[in-house]
């Protein structure tokens, strides 16, 4: 094993493999990947270095490769991932649930009253369809409605925007500053366009004024003709809709509101009256959505759905190059509803990236190109970075800088019709004097490289053919591209050779050869440097001596450096810290750039410094597009970024450093020359360069779709989901669409024939994801709301923990993390959200935000959005009439442990694994539904437990598994019980009793392709369903006896022990408990029949008591813990209070609850029945104590009381369809 470990190591040392090969090994997998072969195999020619590249990229992409045969015949196959789940491994370690003494009379005083009949509650309690006819509720908002305006009223508008300018020396120069602005010259070809077009695609580069100009033109067009209009205008972020509405509004010189409003996920601005509204893409589509607006012609016929856009008069799309699954989904379903609408207009608005590809998909609806401008940028690659750092006694810097006055701009047509003009001229004519003029004026590139649009021909070309050396000379000096070629193949050197102009074609060659004598000499340097540093890696010792020479070869200028994520930041910084030459702070302001770093420290990044200092700033791709940094001259682009993905083939996340796009590196490059001349070093060669993909991936086809799947069925109940998806610009691949189908049926928002049932209906009009909306009616019925929303909220935007900027500050963030969640009783990531919440919120009333923030690591404004959006969250569900507006009655087990993690179980089910034991010392991992075995993240507050014995298997729920560079891991998850997991499953199933002198030959399995486990896994499915459907003999005599001892089997891969009466009467439960969230959907408003209210109010009782059991409690104690945070000195200072000497170290964090829970550990078997007296669930009126439920109807006679003799396991089913559903590998969502 030695060896083998330090043969890795000596490959990641000298890692010389070419890199032309390692571009072509990732390219084939992508291929294999997205193709439907199963396994693949290279060619025998790849060296040991060679197939370990293939055996890393492999497991970056979640699939599995093996090298077989000898010498010359070794090759490497891959294989995609078909393992399941051990479930041999989970019947050895079972898990035993066993009612508690209080559970079992609890449960013995529900099914007295209210004993279960055949048929109670029928059995589609989920499923139940939607019919062909039924309408989804619309939203009721009159800000997107027709401003109700006369042709005086308009006239008056017109005459008092006038007289304000006329008064306002700041809106007259407003008025100066818009005219200058590149898009003014195109106002009349705009609105002309727009007038005779529906569909109009305006392109041009930030900068250009298209976001806040096009609007105006529009607004101010319409009220020239005395027609009143609704410009809805979409931005794919908030603060983007809501600043460019306050922009609009200043240049008007109106109140935000008024003409211009807005409408954002927290709050809106203006109303009917607005004639303008800005909005998030989100928010236009789930008015469209829900308002119904894609439906057959027939039925658009109808005048109810032809009210529903035709108060809307134009769409503007702005950024629809940013593809986020929200602008393509809605682009979609715009296309669609156009020619039902001719009144409407829709403006796409784009910078010049693919625009063509937006015009072909709305049938070559006209392109208007505005030229935009920015500062000359010098790009370098690899191969110059490496030899100027070698020339250290060159200034690089002074010949390198470009100009300023040679701005770089995009041609118009104007400008390549003077020039087609010119070339001809020059050429056919020998009247060089307009394209000299042209060439010496424009003096940018894009003209003395441009190609005539007939011939090909170039200026270059044009003087080489004719023989003017002086005029190539200038070109030459200039940086013209001596290779490029006409439509015949020719280049500037043929020309010349060809015209037999001999001086002429001396000097072009004597070029070619120089540059390619410096290409050659450079293409040794990149492969002796690639042959000792891995590429995929960052290599701070390269920035930091690109970073020294840059500084001591320019006197001022800020330097961004963008880097993939936190760790290389890290990383990069101290390495600079440890540098003497960047140690003195006088000289050198190092800032660290992350969407989450406090915005205190993110603020820093656009003050100047003093003089004499040197800005540094080392970012992720944050500074790409979503901010300007007015000051930065010089911009490091390491090539690499982190991304959100999403990988459909095997249903995980993934979080992993990858190639920018060439889209991307432009973007980076431009930030060098936004206010000045600048230069980019890229950090990776030319080679990589033009390997680099055109684009980044469509946001559609790399997340998770099941609200976009949902949504789909809102818009048309009778389509099939994947034709509708098929209509996008990027389909997501057919694996995406199954996996999101799967989860909704999981769920019961869809039946198994893909039919939209009543609770999809509802779980589509909450603006949050489907599994966390299911999660929210269980908080209404379990009352135990407040944390829910806090949940429901911090899933959908983010994280309010802070990264400790400073490396001393991680250990007391972390122990700040844990004390808070100690709060809940600890093992668990999501329940310090939900600590760290009430703490800030009570903290805030106290006057005592700031300190809290501070010390526990908590980023403020996240906690403010949250706030906002927990409000907005509770309106919905007052306003559909789940909740009533007295809401504190739905939080009264807020604060109960069992009750809390079953709320967990419902809004992150089905994502649970199970610990499996720890072997040969090493850490304990963790086995999802699908075979994963996954390690959690070091900074999960799980990830340093250890449990009492080697053969628990504990189970945690977790929101989802991200592979990253590292391997795949679990970051935020929570320790639970069996009991929620039994209750709120897809399904559970009675295990056939096994024989005993049954065993298992089946040997080990194969770690390479899992087949031998996958085919035992389906052999025992196929027993189960056949002794459940087919007779079930054994079945039905191991449930004839409440006390026989069963194995229940749930989602068909966790095994647990119970007895029959108990599981018996956990099916009732599940039963009962599906009856009562249908029964909410159907009559959210009326109060739920006495026995589902009964059964609610026992199952909230029994998850009290054993929501956690079987939960081991760590090995290390609570107290050792809590001296650990003590010792990292939180909590020492908190405001107006003395810590005495045996103060519990988070007694601060404690007084800051609402309700001071006394729950110090998991255990809570012990709850008084008192307690939960007078409390309701989820009808807003009160209920009687548990040991008085009313007694509605008599008691049934015999054993079939409490429903153990109930047959086969079919009927235990929540669904109401049959168990037997199959469940392909990617049937979870992790």
């Amino acid at each position: 094993m030695g060896k083998k470990r330090q043969k890795k190591a000596e490959q990641q040392e000298n890692p010389s493999v070419a890199e032309a090969t390692r571009i072509r090994i990732s390219q084939i997998l992508d291929q294999f990947r997205a193709a439907k072969d199963q396994v693949y195999t290279f060619e025998a020619n790849l060296s040991n270095r060679e197939r370990a590249v293939v055996h890393e990229v492999c497991k970056k992409m979640g699939m599995k490769s093996k090298s077989s045969g000898r010498g010359n015949q070794r090759r490497v196959s891959v294989y995609k991932n078909t393992k399941k789940a051990d479930t041999a491994k989970a019947k050895e370690n079972l898990t035993c649930l066993k009612f508690s003494e209080e559970s079992k009379l609890v449960l013995q005083e529900l099914f007295a009253n209210y004993p279960p009949e055949d048929g109670e509650f029928g059995a589609k309690v989920v499923g139940n369809r939607k019919g062909k006819d039924s309408k989804v509720r619309g939203m009721k908002d009159d800000i997107f409605s027709m401003p109700s305006m006369t042709k005086e009223d308009i006239k008056k508008k017109v005459e008092s925007l006038n007289s304000r300018i006329e008064k306002a020396a700041n809106l007259r120069q407003i008025v100066e500053e818009r005219s200058k602005l590149p898009i003014a010259s195109f106002r009349d070809v705009i609105t002309s366009s727009v007038d005779s077009h529906q569909v109009v695609l305006v392109s041009g580069e930030t900068g250009c004024g298209k976001t806040t100009q096009v609007p105006q033109f529009l607004l101010d067009h319409k009220w020239g003709k005395g027609e009143a209009c609704k410009i809805v205008c979409t931005q794919p972020r908030r603060i983007s809709a809501t600043s460019v509405a306050e922009r609009i509004s200043y240049e008007r010189g109106g109140n935000i509101g008024d003409d211009i409003g807005y409408k954002i996920r927290l709050e809106s601005k203006g109303g009917r009256n607005s004639s303008v509204v800005f909005c998030t893409n989100g928010v236009l589509l789930r008015v469209l959505v829900s308002r119904g607006t894609t439906r057959s012609k027939r039925e658009a016929s109808n005048k109810s759905a032809k009210d529903d856009v035709s108060n809307i008069t134009h769409i503007i799309v702005d950024e629809i190059h940013e593809r986020d699954r929200y602008s393509d989904f809605m682009l979609a379903i715009i296309r669609d509803i156009l020619p039902l609408h001719p009144h409407l207009r829709l403006i796409m608005m784009s910078a010049t990236l693919d625009a063509e590809r937006f015009s072909q998909y709305f049938g070559g609806c006209p392109i208007i190109s505005v030229p935009g401008f920015t500062y000359p940028v010098k790009s370098f690659y690899l191969e110059d970075v490496l030899s100027i750092l070698k020339s250290a006694d060159n200034n690089h810097i002074d010949s390198a800088m470009p100009s300023a006055t040679n701005k770089s701009h995009e041609l118009t047509e104007d400008d390549k019709a003077a020039l087609d003009e010119a070339i001809n001229l020059a050429w056919t004519n020998d009247e060089f004097d307009p394209l000299l003029d042209l060439v010496y004026t424009e003096g940018t590139p894009e003209v003395y490289n441009y190609h005539d649009s007939l011939t090909g021909l170039t200026p270059l070309m044009v003087f080489a053919g004719k023989g003017r050396v002086g005029d190539v000379c200038m070109l030459l000096s200039v940086g013209v591209d001596c290779h490029l070629q006409d439509k015949n193949g020719l280049t500037a050197l043929d020309w010349a050779k060809q015209e037999n102009q001999q001086e002429t074609a001396e000097l072009l060659k004597g070029h070619v050869e120089s540059a390619l004598s410096d290409s050659l000499e450079q293409k040794q340097l990149v492969d002796k440097y690639l042959a000792t540093v891995n590429p995929e890696l960052i290599d701070v010792v390269l920035i930091e001596q690109l970073l020294r020479k840059i500084c001591i070869d320019s006197k001022d200028g800020a330097i961004l450096v963008f880097l993939p994520g936190w760790d290389d930041i890290n990383k990069t910084r101290e390495r600079l810290f440890a540098n003497p030459f960047f140690k003195d702070s006088s000289r050198f302001m190092i800032i660290s750039l992350h969407s989450m770093v406090p915005s205190m420290e993110q603020k820093k990044v656009f003050k100047r410094p003093p003089q004499g200092c040197r800005k540094i700033i080392l970012s992720t791709n944050i500074a790409e597009s979503a901010i300007t940094i007015d000051d930065v001259v010089y911009v490091i682009d390491s090539g690499r970024m982190k991304e959100k993905s999403y990988d459909p083939y095997n249903n995980v996340s993934t979080l992993q450093s990858s190639w920018v796009s060439k889209a991307s590196s432009r973007q980076r490059e431009g930030r060098a020359g936004r206010c000045q001349p600048g230069i980019c070093y890229h950090l990776f060669s030319k080679l990589r360069a033009a390997s680099l993909p055109d684009f980044q991936v469509p946001e559609i086809r790399r997340m998770p779709i099941e609200e976009l799947c949902l949504q789909v069925k809102l818009i048309d109940p009778n389509c099939k989901i994947e034709d509708f998806l098929r209509k996008t610009l990027d389909p997501p691949v057919p694996e995406t669409i199954h996996n999101a189908i799967i989860v909704l049926q999981d769920i019961g928002a869809l039946s198994v024939d893909e039919q939209l049932t009543e609770l999809g209906e509802k779980l589509g009009c909450l603006p949050v994801h489907p599994l966390t909306s299911k999660m929210l009616f269980f908080a209404i019925l379990m009352n135990c709301l407040d944390p829910a929303l806090t949940l429901a909220c911090a899933s959908d935007y983010r994280d309010p923990f802070t990264l400790p900027v400073l490396p001393n500050e991680k250990k007391r963030a972390n122990a700040a993390k844990f004390d808070l969640a100690s709060l809940y009783g600890g093992n668990s990531d999501q329940l310090a959200v939900i600590a760290a919440f009430e703490c800030w919120k009570n903290a805030k009333g106290r006057g005592q935000e700031a300190w809290f923030c501070s010390q526990y690591f908590i980023s403020s404004s996240t906690m403010n959005m949250l706030h906002g959006m927990r409000k907005q969250l509770q309106s919905e569900l007052i306003r559909n009439g789940f909740i009533q507006e007295d809401v504190s009655r739905y939080s009264t087990n807020a604060h109960d442990p069992g009750i809390l993690h079953a709320v967990l179980v419902a809004g992150l089910y089905p994502m649970v694994g199970r610990f499996l034991p720890p072997r040969n010392g090493k850490r304990f991992h963790v086995e999802t539904a699908t075979g994963a075995k996954v390690r959690l993240h070091p900074h999960s507050l799980i990830f340093k437990l250890s449990f009492k014995k080697t053969d628990d298997c504990p189970l945690i729920v977790y929101d989802e598994i991200t592979r990253g560079d590292g391997g795949m891991h679990i970051r935020n998850c929570t320790v639970v019980g069996p009991l929620p997991l039994l209750l709120l499953a897809t399904e559970i199933v009675v295990a056939p009793p096994e024989d005993d002198d049954e065993e298992d030959d089946e040997g080990d399995d194969d770690d390479n392709d899992g087949s031998d486990a996958a085919g035992e896994d389906e052999s025992d499915e196929d027993e189960m369903e056949t002794d459940g459907k087919l007779g079930g003999n054994n079945v039905e005599k191991i449930m004839s006896s409440p006390d026989n001892s069963v194995t229940t089997v749930v989602d068909r891969w966790l095994y647990f022990g119970s007895t029959a009466l108990d599981v018996a009467q956990i099916y009732c439960l599940r039963e009962r408990l599906s009856a009562a969230v249908l029964f909410k959907v159907q009559h959210p408003r009326e109060v739920l029949p006495p026995a589902l209210e009964a059964s609610m109010h026992a199952i909230a009782h029994v998850l009290s008591y054993d929501g956690l059991s079987s939960v081991a409690l760590p090995s290390e104690s609570v107290d050792s813990l809590t001296s650990m945070i003590r010792a990292t000195g939180i909590d020492n200072s908190a405001p107006g209070r003395r810590r005495g000497p045996g103060q519990n170290s988070n007694g601060f964090l404690k007084s800051l609850m609402s309700h001071n829970t006394q729950h110090a550990t998991p255990h809570y078997h012990r709850a008084r029945l008192q307690g939960f007296k007078g409390k309701s669930y989820g009808n807003g009126t009160s209920s009687q104590d548990v040991g008085k439920i009313p007694h509605q109807r008599p008691p049934m006679r015999g054993p079939n009381a409490v429903g153990y003799n109930s047959g086969t396991c079919e009927q235990w089913n929540p669904r109401g369809d049959s168990s037997k559903r199959q469940r392909g590998n990617a049937s979870k969502k992790q």
